[in-house]
């Protein structure tokens, strides 16, 4: 019989930006792009994942810390884009939803990846992060706003265009505590 391994469990919470703004100029197809390499990642690495879908009036969860199944799949091809931006909403609930995950799971490593095109009608102050956190802007035209490298700042989180961001391995989510996200 084989033991067990002893490394802790890992959580990676995704909140994914899908209202109608990110259909502009393929914004939301290369976030998909990202997001099946991410559940594959995921998979592999037997990480759990919570889910935190933002379109249209509020943000809603499809998955809480489960592992990565058909399910996410299925609801990646089905993925589109519509209605306002209840991102904020979304950070909200996740800040939450994270900071009572840590207090019945201290031991399990948890990351945050956003990933938005930034296009909120407003920004009050955010909380940083409680855990690593990396925000992929999603903003795809030819003229960029910036609103999101503003909103990673806000979240303490590291900020990378998804056009810069070639793999995953180039920022993963599954490392250690010391460089997070490097």
């Amino acid at each position: 019989m084989r033991a067990r391994s002893r490394k802790s469990a890992e959580l990676w919470l995704v909140v994914v930006d899908a209202s109608a703004s990110t259909r502009r100029h393929g914004a939301l197809s290369k976030a998909k792009g990202l997001l099946a390499e991410l559940f594959e990642q995921a998979r592999r690495q037997r990480v759990r994942l919570a889910l935190l879908h933002a379109t249209g009036a509020s943000a809603s969860w499809l998955w809480a810390g489960h592992k990565v199944s058909q399910a996410q799949q299925r609801w990646l091809a089905e993925l589109g884009a519509g209605g306002g931006t209840p991102l904020l909403d979304a950070l909200q609930q996740a800040a939450d939803w994270l900071a009572r995950r840590q207090r019945r799971q201290p031991a399990e490593q948890q990351r945050l990846l956003v990933l938005t095109d930034g296009r909120l009608s407003s920004a009050p102050a955010l909380a940083a992060s409680l855990c690593p956190a990396l925000l992929v802007d999603i903003e795809s035209a030819p003229i960029r706003l910036g609103r999101a490298r503003a909103l990673a700042s806000q979240l303490g989180a590291q900020y990378c265009h998804i056009d810069n961001l070639a793999m995953l391995q180039e920022h993963p989510l599954g490392q250690p505590h010391g460089d997070p996200l490097a």
